[in-house]
């Protein structure tokens, strides 16, 4: 690195008188950038334009390392999309099978509910057949009858049961 350049200031009158301390008429805050106090040679205070002092540059901040749950992610996403897109495509080749299963299942929906109605029925008609009554009244038929009765709100109740 170099040394910085120095200048020799000559004024343009001399400064052979005595100093005089002399008290600065400018505030501190009054002075422009680039315009500083310097010190003469002979050891008068002045102001005087200084260059610029270079600001020491700033370190450009480290990389930091990936976190691995970006990682993951990168790595995951084009994987979940081919995973939908094969599904997506499987689908579309299987649709036709899907609409045959689901007709299926409805025709199975039906043939149980058909069934649930039927047996009954047929159990019925066998019973009847069996017995040999045929609606018309020749079988024996028990008739039971029951009475209850009681008093008050909370009374007992007596019943009876006939059978005929």
């Amino acid at each position: 690195m170099h040394s910085p350049t120095q200048y020799e200031i000559t004024p343009t009158t001399p400064y052979n008188r005595p100093s005089v301390a002399r008290r600065p008429v400018i505030l501190p805050a009054e002075i422009p950038p680039g315009v500083d106090w310097v010190t003469l040679p002979n050891g008068t205070r002045t102001l005087a334009y200084t260059h610029p002092t270079q600001p020491t540059p700033t370190a450009a901040p480290a990389a930091q390392p990936i976190p691995a749950w970006a990682k993951t992610t990168a790595l995951l996403a084009p994987t979940v999309g081919g995973g939908i897109a094969a599904a997506g495509i499987g689908l579309s080749y299987a649709a036709p099978g899907l609409i045959a299963m689901s007709h299926a299942l409805w025709s199975a929906a039906a043939l149980l509910v058909a069934a649930v109605i039927a047996v009954p029925v047929l159990l019925r008609t066998a019973r009847r057949a069996a017995t040999g009554n045929n609606g018309g009244g020749s079988g024996s038929t028990t008739h039971i009858t029951q009475n209850i009765s009681a008093t008050g709100l909370f009374g007992r109740a007596n019943g009876t049961i006939n059978h005929h």
